[in-house]
């Protein structure tokens, strides 16, 4: 068996702590294919096997995909697996954690139920920007799609389609279509409702909207969303998670499911339930 170890982190404590895992790896029999800008940093680049995207990790037959750090670790890993299939174990040395399921201190507890496949695998639905994809080397994003302004204070309009049905003309800073996985995040903090990861939606949060009676829209994820931006300035933005673009004003944007999904690995014992209760404090009540 081989695993892959990636993180955007650089530090002495990250370093030494992988060190170990690696080494736990080994008593197990699992080779380890170490994230190349990572092994270079650690210098272990002439020790390990090293990968840099989807095509390395398919000829190493990497059969598990570690990540280490936070949610938004777990979200760039999609670069790297895309639709290989292969499943991801995040490890939150983070913060918050939504999808990061493991602690440092249990991922060792937890590590031979992963090797031999004792594991709950939860699918999570990925977003593709159909069109346009000129200058995106990846149209897709696990969390959301998010529209906004660019260089100006004022607002700016989305015109949206269901469907090539007419929806609505949004005015404000901008519109998120997220995944239930996405629900959790930006779109939460805009106002959007939290869907369970197995649900098949899409959610439609507006940023800022100026209109007060405008809320959030769940729509089924099989239809194809369009939206057509205005401005006061030539151009607007589009990110897709963390990744950011620049897109002139009148370029329609064509959003739709993609036609693979990414697997996430999460210990028998957690439920999603459990999970929104600890992360985002409910009941934490001095009446509980």
């Amino acid at each position: 068996m081989k695993a892959a170890i990636y993180t955007q982190k650089n530090d002495l404590d990250t370093f030494l702590y992988l060190s170990r895992f690696v080494s736990e790896l080994e008593k197990r029999g699992v080779k380890s294919i170490l994230y190349e800008k990572m092994a270079n940093a650690m210098e272990f680049s002439n020790i390990f096997e090293t990968f840099t995207n989807k095509s390395d990790l398919q000829e190493k037959g990497v059969d598990l995909f570690f990540t280490f750090g936070g949610d938004g670790t777990i979200v760039n890993s999609l670069l790297y697996v895309q639709d290989s299939e292969i499943p991801v174990v995040g490890v939150n040395t983070g913060r918050l954690g939504f999808l990061a399921s493991f602690t440092k201190e249990e991922i060792f507890l937890e590590l031979d139920d992963i090797i031999k496949g004792n594991v709950k695998i939860s699918k999570r639905s990925v977003i593709e920007v159909v069109s346009p994809r000129e200058g995106m080397f990846f149209p897709y994003a696990l969390n959301d799609v998010s529209i906004s302004r660019k260089e100006t204070t004022a607002m700016i309009t989305v015109d949206s389609y269901i469907n090539d049905e007419f929806l609505n003309i949004f005015w404000g800073d901008g519109l998120i279509i997220s995944t239930p996985t996405g629900s959790t995040a930006y779109s939460l903090s805009c106002g959007g409702p939290i869907i369970e990861p197995n649900n098949n939606n899409f959610v439609i949060t507006p940023i800022a909207p100026h209109n007060l009676n405008v809320r959030p829209l769940i729509v089924n994820d099989d239809v194809e969303i369009r939206l057509r931006i205005k401005s006061r300035v030539p151009e607007y933005s589009i990110s897709l998670d963390s990744r950011l673009f620049h897109l002139e004003t009148g370029v329609e944007v064509h959003i739709r499911k993609a036609p693979f999904e990414i697997s996430l690995i999460h210990p028998n014992n957690l439920s999603f339930y459990e999970t929104i209760r600890q992360k985002l404090l409910w009941g934490n009540d001095k009446r509980n």
